[in-house]
């Protein structure tokens, strides 16, 4: 398994935040959070919530390129 350093701008401008687990980060510069209490990723970008498919989407991302 592989991983990869994120420039330093992209680390900074996303913080942990109180009641959110994460960021997590994925290979299309996307970072979402995990809110357990709605039980659902949120997007700070754009200040949605993820839906099951757009997140399974994301984590496809990194399955695909840790397999090349």
């Amino acid at each position: 398994m592989g991983y990869c350093i994120l420039p330093q701008a992209v680390r900074s401008k996303y913080q942990a935040r109180e009641g959110l687990e994460g960021p997590f980060f994925y290979p299309n510069g996307r970072a979402t959070y995990y809110d357990p209490k709605e039980g659902a990723y949120w997007d700070p970008t754009t200040d949605f919530y993820l839906s099951f498919e757009e997140q399974v989407e994301l984590q496809n991302m990194i399955f695909n390129k840790i397999r090349g």
